[in-house]
């Protein structure tokens, strides 16, 4: 046996109730996430639809952390050699990754040259047959616009790589040992803004490049390079379900939900904050809105903790749905961008009402997708 949790793929009746219900959750926020895309891109041109898209886009930021969390409750402890471990892992993902990367360039090459798209967020001189041609090579450096949700994959193959080794450790490490680590972890998410705020302190960088601790040009790997990043959800995952808060529902819910707010609170605003004194540029908006910073492990850590708690039944419904997400996550972005022209067509609706349409239907759609993908052997390992 792999894990302590049972896989994907296996019977319903043998399945975790609330990890399925977990998995479907994040696959959703993600969805949603995406659908938030091109009303945030409008700025100030727009400032009620940027806001409602801000705002609504800051609430789901939990959704890949969850996802990374998920795999360390699956996947930890490693019970198999390195080796069939990898074969295993990396093989699907790496099928999936090829697959996906040279299809989705073409459906939106496609979809632009024979329905077109007024959405900010495209640039149509992007999706010319030379330029999709290049698209479909250059995967193997990078994930492009038409890609985007792949880049979930190049960092998940990163974390297959050291899972063997983590998992060795882990199985030793006492519950003070995971404390620590997680509390070295925690200082990391402080980082982002470490390094926005340093420079109003004085700090010029090394030869002009502002990295902190270490890093410079001759050296990306700095301080904190090796404890930080998603690596940390997957010791959280393995730690809070080897030891699961002994708390009562009032105490969970007294802690999770003040956690969450302050999160998101500082997520939200600040990216409206973010948008005003950087106008359009992403360098700066993105950092409040990284996965890896700690007002997004505060809106993380309590949805993992009480969706744990309500410990869901196991149902036949939602293990066959759990088992679709990975597919529904791999196809959806061409989904969300059909939705965003569909809705957008609809008049009177306000920004967020837009973002729930687009988020359902192109989940509903995208699932429709795996699930006839899944019925033919050939497709099955796409989206499985």
């Amino acid at each position: 046996m792999e894990s302590r949790f049972p896989d994907l793929n296996v019977p319903a009746r043998e399945r975790i109730g609330w990890v399925d219900l977990l998995r479907v959750i994040a696959c959703f926020l993600v969805v949603f996430s995406h659908s938030c895309d091109a009303f945030v891109a409008v700025f100030d041109s727009d400032r009620a639809t940027f806001l409602q898209g801000a705002l609504a886009g800051s609430l789901v930021r939990a959704c890949v952390p969850l996802f990374v969390m998920m795999s360390g409750v699956l996947l930890l402890p490693v019970r198999t050699d390195a080796g069939s471990f990898f074969r295993k892992r990396i093989g699907r993902i790496l099928v999936a990754l090829v697959f996906w990367s040279l299809a989705l360039p073409v459906l939106y090459f496609l979809y632009m040259r024979y329905v077109g798209s007024a959405s900010p967020s495209i640039d149509p001189a992007l999706f010319t047959g030379e330029a999709t041609l290049r698209k479909m090579w250059t995967f193997v450096f990078n994930f492009t616009y038409d890609t985007t949700p792949l880049w979930y994959l190049y960092m998940l193959l990163g974390l297959y790589f050291i899972l063997p080794i983590l998992s060795a450790w882990l199985e030793r490490a006492s519950q003070r040992d995971l404390r620590i680590m997680l509390g070295i972890w925690g200082l990391t998410l402080l980082l982002p803004y470490v390094k926005m705020l340093a420079p109003m302190l004085g700090y010029a960088g090394n030869y002009g490049n502002m990295g902190l601790y270490g890093v410079c040009d001759w050296n990306e790997f700095g301080t904190f390079y090796y404890v930080s990043g998603f690596a940390g959800y997957l010791v959280l995952a393995f730690y809070l379900v080897k030891f699961p808060p002994a708390w009562s529902w009032r105490r969970t819910l007294g802690i999770c939900i003040p956690a969450f707010l302050v999160g998101y609170l500082i997520t939200g605003l600040g990216y409206v904050m973010m948008q005003k004194a950087f106008p359009g540029n992403y360098a700066y908006l993105e950092i409040v809105w990284y996965f890896a910073g700690i007002n997004v492990f505060l809106m993380t850590a309590p949805l993992f903790i009480l969706v744990q708690k309500a410990a869901a039944r196991p149902r036949a419904w939602l293990s066959r749905l759990a088992g679709a997400t990975f597919g529904i996550y791999l196809c959806h972005f061409i989904f969300v961008q059909a939705g965003y022209d569909l809705v957008q067509r609809i008049p009177g609706l306000p920004a967020l009402v837009r973002i729930a349409l687009i988020a359902c239907g192109a989940f509903a759609v995208s699932w429709l997708v795996v699930w006839l993908m899944q019925r033919w052997r050939v497709t099955r390992r796409l989206v499985e």
